[in-house]
């Protein structure tokens, strides 16, 4: 999984977790300059204006408390609110709410109302751009209470007609999925080399709200991993009058860390799956299966028309009640590939069919048992304790498919797709997915989230949609397990999923693990966790369970579902998120005391305003708040070349370079032509980019010192790296038929080039370096007896190829390479059980004296993943398996000398991503740092002392 360009001068080039690096959180996730404060002479005492933007008289507050402003109680919800929002345009600054507003949807509670309302800009929809109207209506009349959400008021598109074709922005962002999933070292696939594994679907123009702006394609990215066959759905941001992929992220709900993207489809795109029998009412029955843990519980069942028994619970009634209830059906996915159940239903599927009401260890073994009971429990929590109608709040039917597998080995996670749940089958020291309640509970969530504040699911809105899961999840495990909120395992979080281990050993997250934005806050890229939504939840869990901790379950958990259905909008951060508890705390009448409990549990784990800017790190800056999406990172010669864009993120990205130093004022070299100048790479002499256009992606060319800027090639196809040194520039491109990668190469001084592998379409090559006019590269191939892997040298100029030692037949996978004045570095893989250790080795341009640096096996062994080197070391980029997220399991930087004789050291202590590294000389490493929740580049001239 390799994104980085590759290829330094003097290194080959450090890949990092993905093609988005940070978009920063000023750019999209959190307020923005769009977003702004209240008009102080016109909006309530109690309004919350948007964060960090100043004030200004012209935008909208987040949050307004404590009205009372009577409207029209004879028209529908949604136009009541409308109509609020025009009468008071001096607070609101919403220009047309009857034309710019789209309902989407009215929820009602005893005498409440809550309106939810999207943001169009001339007809477009804008990400995360919803707006919430609370009303009381009562006695024949309606009056507003309040409004929180995010209207952006300073959209300013000229058009919103796009300039990119469809079928162009979906093969982009096909490319843009392919090259994040093949960032890393070039591995045997799970299937045929020719046999394309994704595909895209445009889901039509959406703005991103960014400064003035952004139009963009969405495009839907599915199909399974090249790299291992998990399955993948990401949602793409295409800019439409370039074509870049500005955005990614998997939409997949995952209980547990996942080491590759698995995403899930959207809302509803699973549809309502395979066809049930007709329901005769005198055969809804009733029956008892035991559980994972040995309890024997009540089971609701359906005996169909042929006389066999299935996992379909009809609601909550006897068996002669007439059918009007809620269907749960759990559906038997034993030996089907997770890839096939996101997004869509695996062929032949069925519900589990037992011969008799009595389900046998089997069913309990499957983990269906723990599932259809699971699943009953969940609804009726939501039923009971909130008069909410299933997931939806509309009665929708509720799915679960228990025992996928992945390439047909244990797939140990469960996920929520949009529309259903999937339980992994488990293996080793995992049961079935499905064995914890908390796990059911957990995912469900996901779809009650979904269907009210709808947080996006990266960084702090996305760690948020995964706290409330967790918060509710854990909620209705001690309650339907009659756990008591004292037992100190009540906070466990998957505590029941081990064959062997204790349950604090077993557990996946702890809800009282105290972990606080100041000690515990990591900044990491959305290839990454999707930014951190696990890695960073029980910060805001852990608030709400010491809530529910210390004013009881009923009072916490009204609050906090009252906050998520009434108070939070898609792009809440934890700040926002504190405050959304606290007004609902508010308004269902908590007293002065049990609200200092409420503000101590927020304050205890450091959600405070302004606590992104207490972060630290050990590094010297040479930019922040680059706010550019993978686009890595040049260095060589002193000199640096980076891509950045404006504060707000809406400026397409130019390259600037500086020296590596720190000295002097960064230059902007590339032109503005209102396209994106992206993969800089720079030898100290020469800069190169490439260029995304409307239909084709220049690569272009300057000279450090100045001069006019040259367009030295093109490519039709999306570019995966750039990389130049003295007469070349080598980059990687992507076959749009068969998805493989191959390596290409310019003279920047004839003109020559080619491919090194001639663009072969049954050969992948990738993870070039380029020096002295040699390029190294992994190679991957096949003949009769299977796969094969090297690394090998390429001399443009004689067309000769020398292969580096290693046996091709025994080699699993091969990563980046480096040319140093020593001749080949490269990563290799021999071992599939270690969990992804691999060694460090060293050899000649000619193949001979081939050392190894870092053994793959033993003390010193690492998870390399990329490396990047200078003539003096090598610095290694390491990315640990996990099944948790934490600081430790995030992609870090180590060094190691050149000559392979002393062990490898830490770079930087940073708490955060470190990724896309580049060396110049000496022991100096650049690299961009996601700790501070800002992409910045960073510099150390040694590694630290100590971590």
């Amino acid at each position: 999984m390799r994104t980085q360009p590759p290829g330094r001068r003097r290194s080959g080039a450090a890949a990092g977790t993905g093609v988005t690096a940070l978009l920063a959180a000023a750019a999209l996730l959190l307020p923005t300059a769009a977003t702004a404060h209240a008009d102080a002479a016109t909006a309530p005492a109690d309004a919350i204006p948007a964060a960090g933007t100043g004030t200004t008289p012209t935008t909208t507050p987040e949050l307004v408390t404590g009205l009372d402003e009577a409207v029209d109680a004879g028209v529908p919800a949604a136009d009541a609110a409308r109509g609020h929002l025009a009468a008071k345009h001096d607070r609101y600054h919403i220009a047309d709410p009857a034309q710019d507003l789209a309902t989407v949807s009215t929820e009602t509670e005893g005498d409440r109302e809550t309106v939810r309302l999207q943001q169009n800009y001339r007809g477009v929809p804008v990400l995360g751009g919803e707006y919430v109207v609370r009303m009381t209506k009562k006695n024949g009349k309606r009056a507003v209470t309040g409004t929180s959400g995010r209207y952006f008021t300073g959209l300013a598109l000229p058009t919103v007609t796009p300039g990119v074709s469809t079928s162009t922005a979906v093969d982009r962002a096909v490319a843009a999925v392919t090259r994040q999933l093949g960032d890393g070292p070039l591995t045997r696939p799970a299937e045929k080399l020719t046999e394309r594994q994704l595909t895209g679907a445009d889901q039509g123009l959406t703005v991103l709200p960014q400064g003035s702006g952004i139009l963009a394609r969405h495009v839907v990215v599915t199909g399974s991993s090249p790299a291992d066959g998990q399955p993948v759905q990401q949602e793409v941001y295409v800019d439409a009058r370039t074509g870049f992929p500005l955005l990614q992220f998997s939409s997949l709900k995952t209980f547990g860390a996942t080491d590759a993207t698995a995403p899930a489809a959207g809302d509803g795109a699973t549809g309502a799956g395979p066809a049930l029998d007709a329901v005769p009412q005198q055969l809804v029955v009733k029956g008892s299966g035991t559980r994972y843990d040995g309890q024997q519980v009540e089971l609701n069942l359906y005996q169909g028309i042929d006389g066999a028994y299935q996992t379909i619970d009809y609601g909550f009634r006897a068996p002669d009640t007439p059918y009007n209830g809620v269907l749960l059906a759990t559906y038997d996915a034993r030996g089907k590939e997770a890839a096939t159940a996101s997004g869509g239903w695996p062929s032949g599927i069925k519900t589990f069919r037992p011969a008799t009401p009595e389900l046998g260890a089997d069913l309990t073994d499957a983990g269906a048992v723990d599932a259809h009971w699971a699943a009953h429990q969940v609804y009726d929590y939501y039923h009971s304790t909130f008069g909410r109608d299933s997931l939806d709040g509309k009665g929708g039917f509720i799915y679960s498919l228990v025992g996928v597998v992945n390439n047909g080995k244990p797939y140990n996670n469960a996920f929520w797709d949009g529309a259903k749940m999937v339980y992994g089958q488990g293996g080793g020291d995992y049961r079935t997915f499905s064995a914890d309640t908390d796990v059911v509970g957990h995912e469900m969530t996901h779809g009650v989230v979904q269907h009210s504040a709808n947080l996006v699911y990266v960084g702090q809105s996305g760690a948020m949609n995964e706290a409330l899961a967790d918060y509710f999840g854990n909620a209705i495990d001690v309650e339907a397990n009659h756990v008591p909120m004292t037992d100190p395992d009540a906070s466990l979080l998957g505590e029941d999923l081990c064959t062997n281990l204790a349950p604090r050993d077993c557990a996946l997250r702890d809800l009282d693990d105290g972990a606080t934005t100041l000690d515990d806050f990591v900044g990491v890229t959305y290839r990454g966790d999707n930014g951190g939504v696990h890695l960073n939840s029980t910060i805001f869990s852990g608030a709400l369970w010491d809530i529910r901790q210390n004013l009881g379950a009923d009072f916490a958990d009204q609050t906090v579902y009252r906050a998520l259905t009434a108070y939070m909008t898609p792009l809440d951060g934890f700040t926002d998120g504190r405050n959304a508890v606290v007004a609902a705390a508010k308004e269902r009448g908590a007293t002065k005391a049990q609200l200092a409990v409420v503000t101590k549990a927020f304050d205890d784990h450091g959600i405070t305003e302004g606590w992104e800017k207490k972060l630290g790190t050990d590094t010297t800056t040479l930019l922040t708040g680059l706010n550019t999406a993978g686009t890595g990172v040049g260095a060589g010669g002193g000199y640096y070349a980076v891509s950045r864009s404006n504060a707000s993120a809406e400026e397409p990205y130019s390259v600037w370079i500086g020296r590596t130093d720190g000295k002097g004022t960064p230059q902007q070299v590339s032109e503005n032509t209102g396209n994106y100048a992206v993969y800089p790479d720079t030898d100290g002499t020469t800069v190169v980019w490439a260029e995304y256009g409307t239909s084709s992606i220049a690569i272009k060319a300057r000279a450090v010192s100045g001069g006019p800027v040259r367009t030295v090639g093109a490519s039709g196809t999306a570019l995966t790296s750039l990389a130049v040194d003295g007469d070349y520039a080598v980059y990687g491109l992507i076959d749009p038929y068969t998805g493989l990668q191959h390596v290409a190469y310019i003279n920047l001084r004839t003109g020559a080039n080619g491919m090194v592998d001639n663009g072969r379409h049954d050969m992948s090559t990738a993870m070039a370096s380029v020096r002295d006019g040699k390029i190294a590269y992994a190679r991957l191939w096949s003949d009769p007896t299977g796969f094969k892997l090297d690394a090998e040298v390429y001399d443009p100029a004689t067309g000769a190829v020398t292969v580096m030692p290693g046996d091709p037949s025994t080699t699993l996978g091969v990563g980046q390479t480096a040319l140093t004045a020593d001749g080949v570095v490269w990563i290799r893989d021999t071992d599939v059980q270690d969990g992804g250790k691999a060694s460090v080795e060293r050899a000649a341009l000619d193949g001979s004296n081939p050392v190894t640096l870092l053994p793959e096996a033993g003390p010193t062994s690492l998870y390399v993943y990329s490396l990047t080197a200078s003539d003096d070391t090598v610095t290694v980029l390491t990315l640990p398996p996990a099944t948790t997220w934490s600081n430790t399991t995030l992609p870090k930087l180590y060094q190691l000398p050149a000559s392979g004789k002393g062990g490898a050291q830490r770079l930087s202590c940073n708490r955060g991503d470190q990724v896309y590294a580049a060396a110049d000389t000496g022991k100096r490493v650049l690299w961009l740092d996601g700790t501070t929740g800002s992409t910045d580049l960073v510099t150390r001239d040694k590694p630290a002392t100590k971590c």
